[in-house]
C-alpha cells in the first residue's frame, strides 16, 4: 500500500485488549501515513490522551477495567477531549448494545473481523468532518461571531470553542465549577430569563438579546426540529461605566440601567438582564432623569452620547 504522505500529522490512537488487533491496525494505519498511539485498557488511554491528544480513536467495546461505554462517557464529558471522534470496534453479538455508545458520543462503528479498507474509509470520513467543522468554527471566530445551539427547553445542543469562553467570561464561571458550559447543559440562567418568555409566546425567532455586559446574541431559527441558533458578537459600543458614574454622579447600577436603556432595552428586559424587577429599574431611572437634569429616557441617553 502506498502511504499517504498527506495525513502523516494526523493522530490515531487505538484502544483494544488483543495485541493481534493492535498490530494489524497499527501496521495498516502506519503504512497509510498515520501517526499511531496504542493503549490495551480504557485507564492507560485516558492517561495517554493527558500527554497526547489524538485526532480520532478507535475503541473496542469490551475491555477489562472500564470498558469502552465508560472511556467514551468520561472522554465525552471532558472539555478537553470531548470533540475527539470516537469510532467503536465491537463484534456480531454485542451490535445490540451499540445505541449505548451513540449515546455516550460515539460516531460511527466497526464490526470485528477488521477489514482494513473500511476503517480507512470511516476514518478519513470522521476527520473529514471534524476538519469542515473547525473550519466553519474559524470562520464565525474570523468574523466576530460566537455560536451556539439550544432546544426549546434551553438545553444547549451544541456551542462552539468560542460561545464556551465567552459564556464562561461574562458570567464569571468557572471552568471547574459546578455550573457548566457545555453540551447537554442548561443556558446561563440570565440568559435562559430573555428567552423562554420568548419562546412560550412563540416570539423567538430573530430576538436580540444580552449576554454579560459587553455582548449581544441574536437568536435565528435552525434546520433542526425545535432547536435554534444563537449567534453571540461583541457590543458596537463599548460603554466605560466607571467614566460615566463620575461624569453624572451615578450609581453603578443606575450606569448599568442607563447603558441598557441606550441599547433599546425596556424595563422588563433590563430587569431580566439585571435580575431585578421593572419597578426597581423605573425607580433607578426616575433618579438618572433627576441627576440629569432630563425628563426622559431618550433625553438621558441622548446627553450622555453627546458628552
Amino acid at each position: 500500500m502506498t502511504t499517504n504522505t498527506a495525513l502523516q500529522k494526523e493522530t490515531v490512537l487505538i484502544v483494544d485488549d488483543t495485541p493481534e488487533n493492535l498490530a494489524v491496525l497499527s501496521d495498516m494505519l502506519s503504512e497509510y501515513g498515520y501517526r499511531v498511539l496504542v493503549a490495551t485498557d480504557g485507564i492507560s488511554a485516558l492517561e495517554q490522551i493527558t500527554h497526547l491528544q489524538p485526532d480520532i480513536i478507535l475503541l473496542d467495546v469490551i475491555m477489562p477495567g472500564i470498558d469502552g461505554f465508560e472511556t467514551c462517557q468520561r472522554l465525552k464529558g471532558n472539555n478537553t477531549t470531548k470533540d475527539i471522534p470516537i469510532i467503536f470496534m465491537t463484534g456480531l453479538s454485542e451490535l445490540d448494545n451499540l445505541l449505548k455508545g451513540f449515546k455516550q458520543g460515539a460516531v460511527d462503528y466497526i464490526v470485528k473481523p477488521i477489514r482494513p479498507a473500511e476503517v480507512l474509509a470511516r476514518i478519513d470520513a470522521q476527520l473529514s468532518q471534524k476538519q469542515n467543522a473547525q473550519r466553519i468554527e474559524e470562520s464565525l471566530n474570523h468574523i466576530g461571531f460566537a455560536a451556539l445551539a439550544f432546544n426549546k427547553s434551553g438545553m444547549i445542543t451544541w456551542l462552539s470553542t468560542a460561545a464556551t469562553q465567552i459564556l464562561y467570561d461574562c458570567f464569571s464561571l468557572q471552568q471547574n465549577s459546578s455550573i457548566q458550559v457545555k453540551t447537554g447543559a442548561l443556558l446561563p440562567k440570565v440568559v435562559l430569563k430573555q428567552i423562554i418568555p420568548k419562546i412560550k409566546t412563540d416570539q423567538i425567532i430573530h430576538t436580540d438579546i444580552q449576554i454579560g455586559d459587553t455582548y449581544t446574541g441574536k437568536i435565528i431559527p435552525s434546520s433542526q426540529t425545535d432547536e435554534y441558533m444563537l449567534l453571540i458578537q461583541k457590543s458596537n459600543q463599548e460603554w466605560n461605566l466607571a467614566s460615566l458614574k463620575a461624569s453624572f454622579g451615578l450609581t453603578a447600577r443606575e450606569a448599568e440601567i442607563l447603558m441598557w436603556v441606550s441599547r433599546g432595552k425596556t424595563n422588563k428586559e433590563v430587569g431580566l438582564i439585571l435580575e431585578t424587577s421593572p419597578r426597581t429599574v423605573n425607580k433607578h431611572l426616575e433618579h438618572v432623569f433627576e441627576k440629569l437634569g432630563v425628563p426622559t429616557r431618550t433625553a438621558a441617553v441622548a446627553k450622555i452620547l453627546k458628552k
